[in-house]
Formats: C-alpha cells, structure tokens, sequence
C-alpha cells in the first residue's frame, strides 16, 4: 500500500469541509426550511432524521479498526442518546431499511472516515440547535440530549477528533474514498429528510 505524502500544514478535515460545502448547506437549509425547531412536532421529526443518520453510523463507532485510529471513538457515540430522546417524545423508532454500516463488518477505512467526518461535525452544529430545542423546554436530560456538549465543550471535542483523523495514515485511493465517504454521508441524510420530513 503507498501511503501519500502530503504537505504537514495540510488538512484532511479542511480538504473534507471544502469538498462537502455545497451538500452540506444543502441539508442545513431543508432542516431549517422544514420549521424542525418552530414546533415539538416538526422537532420530532428532525429527532427521527437523527435516528435513521445515527443507526447508520453507529457500526462505526465500535468497529475496533477505527476505534484504534480514533481512540476516543467509542464515547462520541449518540445513538444510546438519540434513543432516550426519543422515549421522553413518545416517538416509536422507525421503520427503515438495514442502516448503512453493519455491526461485525469491517469497514473501509477511508470511506469510514468520511462518515465520520460528517457524523461528528454535526456536533458543532447542534450547539446552535441545542439553543432552539431550548425553546421548546428541551434540554440535555429531557428530548434533546443529543445535543448536548461534551464535557469538554463542543470545539475543543471537534478540535480532538479532526487531530486524530488528520493523522490516519491513508493511501491515494483511501484518501478519494474518505471524500466519496463524506459526500454520501450527505447524500444519505439529504435522502433521509427527503423520505422522512413532510
């Protein structure tokens, strides 16, 4: 396996960020189009969006591959939150087609990588969401705890993950893969809001 030699000040997260722009306002402008924080019913329904995004990724965070190259990975995992979101509105989990990843199936590492690119940079996000959830009286122990900071505080937690991945060793193909990656992670939940949020 060639690994690609880059420049150090280069970004994996940066290139990655750039690469995923367009697709990304994209989603941001149909979540905020669908009034998903105007009502404790349009939020139900951004919350099942976060179910079916997070039920594909959740493979991810306990495949031990990734869990060595990330090894904080297996606490960022918001799925167990998403859940008890879910109890304290009453919402039945959905039914959906098989997530994207598997539990037991090795993932490519590249293309993982991606994903998690755009799993974990909603963090950053949902500080400004977690501010709308509060308008509806929901806070980090009742309907929205999965939006809620880490300990840390949601930056220094980004800041920490992009450090680790920047430093993944990857070949040229790895590399194209982590960008296909992130743009079908994107896709995914523009997919998902599509089918999900009327």
């Amino acid at each position: 396996m060639s690994i690609t030699i880059t420049d150090p000040t280069d970004s994996r997260a940066k290139r990655l960020k750039a690469a995923t722009s367009p697709v990304h306002e994209g989603v941001d402008r149909s979540i905020m189009s669908a009034a998903s924080f105007a009502s404790l019913d349009g939020y139900r329904q951004f919350l099942r969006i976060q179910y079916l995004f997070h039920r594909d990724v959740e493979a991810l965070y306990a495949d031990p591959h990734l869990r060595d190259a990330i090894p904080d990975l297996a606490s960022r995992c918001r799925m167990a939150r998403v859940i008890a979101d879910m109890d304290d509105l009453g919402l039945d989990v959905p039914a959906t087609e098989a997530p994207t990843f598997a539990l037991d199936t090795r993932a490519d590492l590249g293309t993982a990588l991606g994903w998690l690119y755009v799993a974990e940079g909603s963090n950053m996000g949902a500080a400004l969401l977690r501010k709308e959830a509060q308008k509806l009286a929901l806070s980090d122990t009742f309907g929205a705890r999965h939006l809620a900071p880490s300990e840390a505080g949601p930056a220094p937690h980004w800041r920490a993950f992009t450090a680790a991945l920047d430093a993944v060793p990857l070949s040229e193909a790895e590399e194209a893969r982590a960008d296909e990656g992130a743009l079908a992670a994107f896709a995914r939940v523009q997919a998902h809001i599509d089918a999900h949020i009327a």
